[in-house]
């Protein structure tokens, strides 16, 4: 008889989920036991932020709008100090995974509990991971001090996160589940969940874009990206995150659209490794292949497919496999500089995984276009 054995080892966040659970905040930030709440949130979310604040009341010593992409050094700093001249005990971290970074940045320090309410699909919300981005490269890590307390998911908050932005926010997710179902330390309760997160953002995230007001829409995808964030939170990455820390670190890219252009690629780069994976992500996309499927997606959408779209230079690409080679990580395909180039050199043509001839200039370190 066939024997299952693993470890899961679920991370102890409180979920306050459905249309309208903003309203629970009062009671969830009494339920933390805690006293004085800083608001974090990015520039341009601050009338949501000032809003979460009035439902505070006395509770709240202010609003830091501060959160910028990428978490650099400098603004985590100035964000610790004024949480300290605040003498807050909680952070209200009201936004994407911007602001969800910056929270975790006070609390890495502080050990003061955050309480997030996610307004895109990112994910960051229910894991211990944080990133900082200090002279041009972003480190990563993991403590269970920057895992937040409670979680909120209102679908009524996404509405205003534009459709494109809410495509590449989704394609994001299903990125963490495509990696959560090839990692080391995957079992079947990731597994099933990621296969289930995929399933449900690529079903629904074109509804979004469709009828961006469609709060059933945005329920499922929000539904989605909590099951991408829980088993990113409990499993490890691979190459393909690795990829986009790098491209962001390095070349200040916008998250989300780096790990739309870049998933398809390194889903192909691992295909050959990764077999049970890849049916797992053909069954959730009803496709017959995995990396094209994702391309597809990302197409149907209508986000950028290309690093040339979002200003990477050619002469960028050597630097960047160099880079991403630096500290050895886990990933089912053995890694391999010349084929990490290649792979590269796709995405920076946006070529369709599958498609076209494996490209042959990164050995000779000559620019050609993609053929048509």
């Amino acid at each position: 008889m066939f024997q299952r054995s693993f470890i899961f080892s679920p991370l102890p966040s409180r979920v306050v989920f459905g249309v309208g659970s903003l309203s629970n905040l009062p009671a969830e930030f009494n339920e933390l036991g805690v006293e004085r709440a800083l608001v974090v949130c990015t520039p341009e979310q601050s009338d949501l932020a000032h809003s979460v604040a009035r439902m505070l009341g006395d509770r709240c010593r202010g609003v830091f709008p501060g959160a910028v992409m990428h978490v650099p050094i400098e603004a985590a700093r100035r964000a610790r100090a004024h949480a300290l001249d605040a003498g807050a005990d909680c952070i209200v971290a009201v936004g994407g995974g911007s602001t969800i970074g910056l929270g975790k940045a006070i609390a890495l320090e502080s050990s003061i509990p955050i309480l997030a309410i996610p307004t895109s699909y990112a994910g960051s919300e229910m894991t211990p991971i944080y990133g900082l981005t200090e002279n041009g490269a972003k480190k990563t890590g993991r403590d269970l001090r920057v895992l937040p307390r409670t979680v909120i998911y209102d679908p009524e908050l996404t509405v205003s996160l534009p459709a494109r932005m809410s495509a590449t926010s989704g394609i994001n997710a299903i990125a963490h589940c495509v990696e959560a179902l090839y990692a080391g330390n995957a079992n079947p309760v990731t597994s099933m969940m990621a296969e289930e997160g995929i399933r449900y953002l690529a079903r629904w995230l074109p509804q979004v874009v469709q009828r961006p007001g469609d709060l059933d829409a945005r329920a499922e995808c929000l539904y989605g990206a909590w099951l991408a964030g829980s088993v990113l939170a409990t499993t490890s990455v691979a190459l393909h995150h690795k990829l986009c820390h790098t491209l962001g670190g390095m070349l200040n890219l916008p998250h989300a659209e780096t790990h739309a252009v870049v998933l398809p690629h390194a889903t192909a780069y691992n295909a050959s490794a990764a077999p049970q994976a890849m049916d797992r992500i053909c069954r959730a996309l009803e496709k017959r292949d995995a990396a094209q499927g994702l391309f597809d997606i990302a197409a149907q959408l209508d986000v950028p497919l290309s690093l040339k779209a979002l200003g990477v230079q050619f002469a960028d690409l050597d630097r960047v496999a160099d880079a991403a080679l630096t500290a050895p990580y886990p990933n089912p395909r053995p890694l391999d500089r010349a084929a990490i180039r290649v792979l590269l050199e796709n995405a920076y043509w946006g070529r369709r995984p599958g498609t076209a001839l494996e490209c042959v200039s990164s050995l000779s370190g000559r620019e050609f276009p993609p053929e048509n």
